[in-house]
């Protein structure tokens, strides 16, 4: 295989079709995992209540630690230059841990089991899976609701981000964007985290206004090939996308919303889109099929980049 396949558009092939049929990696073997730790190892070194020691420490660790993921599979990249193959084999490897399309499908489709079959406790339990939201009073209108929200939110966060950044800035560039996600995850919310995580949160919010948006249109242009009310879904696009905390979630929520005729409500912090359609165990469906479209939209997008990104550089 020639050197300059990899990093190149068959390494994103490769690495989406092993996401649609094999989903993640072993947690032991999952690069994500292994962010995830080294993350658990800044935290367990942090300056504990001193705000502005943690504010620093937090700051450091947001910018070096990406960086330093990053780095090191540029030079993993590098070192391997002259045995292809296994540069190829590596680059898909750790592509495919930076998005994760099949698991978040397979863990909205836990939620609507759970909600068709009358099973609130599960479908509370089964949330867990797509966010971090305490579920324990939500009844199954806002269970359902929750579920579609966090698949708009993370067919931005878990697919179209960090494509774009493989797109831009190839392997480093999706590292770096899925090790900043994953600290704010881990530490960019407010309580324990608030300063520690400050730095991490708001470099996410800046590395997310992109794809955010994107996603959002990405979305539009799926519910147009669905033959939905586009225009009307724009318009509540442009209105309810700056209701959120989060200067991104807002736009593909707000998006979803539109395309699909429901309110997505999270009680006492936004309420997106118009009264219309009930929120059902149905409508996750219909949202996770907007949702496909909307990633092959993407996908497509990605190959074009990326070829013309491989092209330029030879």
């Amino acid at each position: 295989m020639p050197a300059e396949l990899a990093p190149s558009a068959l390494a994103l092939v490769v690495a989406l079709v092993w996401d649609a049929l094999l989903g993640e990696p072993p947690a032991r073997l999952h690069p994500v995992v292994w962010m995830g730790r080294a993350i658990g190892a800044a935290v367990r070194c942090a300056p504990r209540e001193r705000p502005a020691l943690e504010l620093v420490y937090g700051a450091v660790v947001a910018v070096a630690l990406p960086a330093a993921i990053a780095g090191a599979g540029f030079v993993l990249l590098a070192a391997l230059a002259d045995l292809p193959v296994l540069r190829f084999v590596i680059e898909v490897y750790l592509l495919k841990s930076t998005f994760a399309l099949r698991a978040l499908g397979a863990a909205a489709g836990h939620v609507r089991d759970a909600l068709a079959a009358g099973d609130l406790d599960g479908a509370r339990l089964a949330l867990r899976g797509l966010c971090s939201r305490d579920s324990s009073a939500l009844d199954a209108d806002l269970l359902a609701a929750a579920a579609i929200e966090s698949v708009a939110e993370n067919a931005s966060d878990s697919f179209v981000a960090p494509l774009l950044c493989y797109v831009v800035l190839g392997l480093p560039g999706a590292l770096l964007y899925r090790t900043v996600n994953t600290l704010d995850a881990m530490i960019g919310y407010r309580g324990r985290y608030e300063h520690l995580g400050k730095a991490s949160a708001r470099l996410d919010d800046l590395l997310n206004l992109v794809p955010a948006r994107l996603t959002a249109w990405l979305l539009l242009a799926a519910g147009w090939h669905a033959g939905r009310d586009v225009r009307c879904a724009a318009a509540i696009l442009r209105r309810d996308a700056g209701r959120t905390a989060s200067p991104n979630a807002g736009h593909p929520m707000a998006a979803m919303a539109g395309l699909l005729g429901v309110v997505l409500e999270k009680p006492g912090a936004y309420r997106l889109g118009d009264a219309g359609q009930p929120v059902t165990f149905a409508t996750i469906d219909e949202a996770l099929r907007l949702t496909t479209v909307a990633a092959l939209a993407m996908v497509l997008l990605a190959l074009a980049g990326v070829g013309l990104r491989d092209a330029v550089a030879l």
